[in-house]
């Protein structure tokens, strides 16, 4: 019996050896498919960029943006490959030749979600370079060794690495492509200076103790898609008048009447969305959580996640390259100081007025972007969806509760308005001009399928 016990036994050990063997074998030669991974591994990271962007000098609105666009389209490309029937931006967007990328090795096995790892943290590294300081360099380190730990065990030690190596080529690539956009290390000097913005009753002047305003010169960077500045751009503004019976004293008199009379629920509103940079990851990063926020509803897989980042950074990106451009093209003096100078010299705002032109809203054309890309990845194009905003419980706030996209865009832009730091116009032209390139980055860019 003994005998006949260590034969089974041993039969039993071969059939599992040989088992494991050819499991090892295949998982050599052929790779998971993206959706086959949890989006969980993606989002911690958007979530640690979300808090290095705040604590990271140099990093206004503009240049935070431009960081979360290239690790947007870094973590689609490190994953690409691994979704069925889906395209390489390489060959789309703007500058990125088709044949620009490194491409994986025929036949052999990737874990997408470690080439992802690889990429994304490495093009976070890139991003902030500069000013990046050890603990947070130290952060995302430890978030790329413990993600590598929890799953290099489940593969062959070769596809682990073949996995990172393949990861961090793709990352050093686009990195390199980002370098001729324009906005290279910019936060290193994000007043671009010398700049010297013109003079003239209509122009913008400091607000504040900041006498030079962010990023003049943002508008001439490469957009990842040319038609979201050059068909994007917002008609002139009202006419500067100081006439009391002008279309502009109007609008101006308006902003001072809405902040006399704003309800606790506005002035509430105005706070929620201010999004200063150093106090918040900024607008972008605020409407970066709240795509978290609805991946994790969704439990989405890292293929629906890496599209959903991709499709929201370019938007982003391009979104504040379009804005800056009208701003400093029109260099339109802010409500705060035309309401000092022509209505009330004792006239104060809300929420503080940041330092640059006023039209059009930053904030506005931002979450219009937001509003198309949400709209397209969860609902079926009504824009219908619960949405409770949870993302400023980390600040303080409270929650926001909507029931459509299209309303949480729309409060954004009025938060500007309650705040009165900005003109009605400045946040409706805003809007749609965020929305038109929402659209673009959905309709003029080859998508998967990722349902």
């Amino acid at each position: 019996m003994k005998n006949k016990s260590h034969f089974l036994l041993s039969a039993l050990v071969l059939i599992l050896f040989t088992f494991s063997s050819c499991e090892r074998y295949n998982r050599e030669t052929e790779s998971t498919e993206t959706a086959a991974y949890s989006g969980d591994m993606l989002r911690k990271y958007f979530d640690l960029q979300c808090q290095i962007t705040k604590a990271t000098p140099g990093f206004f609105p503009p240049q935070a943006a431009r960081a979360f666009g290239y690790v947007s389209i870094t973590s689609y490309e490190e994953v690409v490959h691994g979704i069925a029937n889906a395209r390489s931006l390489a060959g789309q967007i703007n500058g990125l030749p088709a044949d620009a990328l490194p491409q994986p090795e025929e036949e052999k096995a990737y874990n997408w979600s470690l080439v992802a790892n690889a990429g994304v943290a490495e093009m976070m590294r890139m991003m902030f370079d500069l000013h990046l300081s050890e603990a947070n360099r130290a952060k995302i380190d430890a978030m790329e060794s413990s993600n590598y730990i929890q799953q290099y065990a489940a593969y062959p030690l070769p596809v682990a690495e073949r996995s990172v190596a393949y990861g961090k080529a793709l990352a050093e690539a686009i990195y390199q492509y980002s370098i001729s956009d324009g906005g290279h290390q910019s936060y290193v000097d994000a007043f671009q200076l010398p700049y010297e913005p013109p003079i003239g009753d209509h122009c913008w002047t400091p607000t504040g103790a900041t006498i030079h305003p962010i990023s003049p010169r943002w508008g001439a960077c490469r957009p990842f898609l040319v038609q979201n500045v050059t068909q994007t751009q917002p008609p002139a503004p009202l006419s500067f008048s100081t006439d009391p019976n002008s279309e502009f004293y109007a609008a101006a008199r308006e902003v001072y009447d809405q902040v006399n009379t704003n309800s606790e629920e506005e002035m509430e509103i105005a706070r929620f969305w201010a999004d200063d940079p150093f106090n918040t990851c900024t607008p972008a990063g605020h409407t970066f959580n709240i795509l978290s926020q609805l991946l994790e509803e969704d439990g989405a897989t890292l293929a629906k996640t890496a599209v959903g980042y991709a499709k929201l950074g370019i938007a982003e990106n391009d979104a504040f390259i379009s804005c800056w451009k009208s701003k400093y093209d029109f260099v339109l003096i802010r409500p705060f100081s035309y309401i000092r100078s022509y209505i009330d010299a004792n006239f104060n705002t809300v929420i503080g007025t940041p330092p640059f032109p006023a039209y059009s809203s930053g904030h506005s054309c931002e979450i219009g972007v937001g509003e198309r890309v949400f709209t397209d990845l969860f609902t079926n194009g009504d824009g219908n969806y619960a949405l409770t905003d949870r993302t400023g419980l980390q600040y303080g706030f409270g929650i926001r509760q909507f029931s459509n996209f299209s309303d949480m865009a729309l409060e954004c832009a009025n938060s500007r308005f309650y705040g009165g730091i900005h003109y009605q116009m400045d946040n409706l032209e805003g809007l749609e001009t965020g929305r038109t390139i929402g659209n673009n980055v959905l309709s003029q860019l080859a998508w998967p399928s990722v349902d």
